[in-house]
């Protein structure tokens, strides 16, 4: 278990990015409702693509795209309070932060679309894109207690939470435009590649501290799926340009769940290279068969000062095994809805959306998250983006980033700071980068 929450802190220094994110939303700070182009509506609004008859196809080429986030570690943080013996009042100001978010955690996912299966011609779109999306948070009563000691409460929450799961998602959308609107839908076919996560219902954890010592015991079961299928739906509309201002509304995963098998093949087949990091799943020195799950139980004996050079008092144990009913679960893709408008200002195209989450899990946050940015396009060929967003899992959101179009290629460029405004205070950054083929514009050319 130690290890375990080792791996946890490392990992909210490693590579992360949002799930469906491109470097022109990047730029954007997520201000994206109404101005996704082509391939890239896809995730964000399917209605735009109703609009894109007489737009150019779009063939993805290549994205490069990485990140991290915390809600805690940053370089002012850790000047700030490193080697130094906090007073009531920082540490008061610090509690509340990680308890409000119920504990510090760390949210990772890397994204990466398919090679040569993302494009988008007229009023439909194909996607294909691998994804690994990753949970860590360590429990509030843990951090109570390195806070305050023992004093606060005499029974604290020391669950943990665990998940990572690796999937492909294939979407087909397509947009039926009206006189004044267009509606879009996107179907979604789920591959689970693997799972691996804490089974809250059967596992719990506590600390109890009172007049007699402390003592208090544990039990996690880490259950494993490995091959699983399910179904997505998005659906969006949005308004065409009046007086150059649109008007957009999208609800992201409506529908979206995959069912995971308990035992199976012992192989998984991914487009994404980091995948073969994580599966086979290993456990210290030893690697998890396709069937198995895992169960750490550990106790703590009653610890005073008359019982300090007593052995055993905390005993753990690691234990392998096969469930006697392998039953399938399923596990929930969160929705996202998401509000926008934008206008066309001459060379500034201006943007702002409103999006929300309906439960904390993966890369959602139940809270409303406020997004604006700007693209600069009087350089034709040199689209220039910067945006702010405030609120939701990130708290506060510095973007920028940069397009160079030459030719039927298009090289974007994005970079934001996260949790953060400057690279002091920021407690992630996003990093993304990619190539796009983009045809002839049929607007221009009648």
């Amino acid at each position: 278990m130690k290890k375990l929450i080792f791996i946890s802190l490392v990992l909210s220094i490693t590579i992360q990015a949002q799930t469906k994110r491109d470097p022109r939303v990047v730029g954007m700070a997520g201000a994206y409702t109404t101005i996704a182009q082509g391939i890239f509506s896809v995730g964000y609004n399917p209605g735009l693509i109703g609009l894109q008859q007489n737009k150019p196809f779009m063939y993805q080429g290549f994205q490069f795209d990485f990140g991290l986030v915390g809600n805690f570690f940053s370089i002012e943080n850790i000047a700030a309070y490193s080697g130094d013996t906090l007073d009531t009042k920082e540490k008061n100001a610090i509690f509340r932060e990680l308890e409000a978010a119920d504990g510090m955690s760390f949210f990772m996912d890397t994204h990466m679309p398919i090679p040569l299966l993302n494009l988008s011609i007229g009023n439909k779109a194909f996607s294909a894109n691998n994804m690994i999306l990753q949970n860590y948070r360590l429990p509030i009563g843990l951090l109570e207690l390195i806070m305050y000691g023992n004093g606060q409460k005499t029974n604290l929450d020391l669950e943990f939470n665990y998940e990572i799961l690796g999937m492909n998602e294939y979407g087909f959308s397509f947009g039926i435009p009206f006189k004044s609107m267009s509606w879009g839908v996107t179907a979604k076919y789920m591959q689970g590649l693997f799972y691996l996560g804490v089974d809250e219902d059967s596992s719990y954890s506590n600390l109890i501290t009172d007049d007699e010592g402390i003592y208090g015991n544990g039990r996690y079961i880490l259950r494993q799926g490995v091959g699983g299928a399910g179904f997505g739906f998005d659906i969006g509309v949005v308004s065409r340009p009046y007086k150059d201002w649109q008007f957009g509304i999208s609800i992201i995963n409506l529908v979206g769940s995959i069912m995971w098998k308990q035992g199976g093949s012992n192989t998984s087949t991914s487009i994404n290279p980091l995948t073969s990091s994580f599966y086979p799943f290993r456990w210290g020195d030893d690697e998890l068969n396709a069937n198995e799950s895992i169960l750490y139980t550990f106790n703590i004996d009653t610890i005073r000062a008359d019982r300090l050079g007593e052995d055993s008092l905390f005993t753990n144990n690691t234990e392998f095994f096969v469930p006697k009913n392998q039953k399938e679960f399923i596990t929930r893709m969160p929705a996202t809805f998401r509000m926008g408008l934008s206008k066309q200002a001459g060379n500034f195209l201006i943007a702002s959306d409103l999006i929300a989450g309906f439960e904390n899990k993966y890369y959602s946050r139940k809270r409303w998250k406020w997004s604006i940015g700007t693209e600069w396009t009087r350089l034709k060929h040199i689209p220039m983006r910067i945006g702010f967003a405030w609120g939701g899992g990130d708290f506060k959101e510095l973007g920028m980033g940069f397009g160079i179009k030459k030719g039927i290629v298009m090289y974007d460029f994005g970079f934001a700071f996260r949790n953060g405004m400057w690279l002091h205070t920021m407690k992630g950054f996003n990093l993304s980068m990619g190539l796009t083929l983009v045809g002839k514009d049929k607007e221009k050319s009648n």
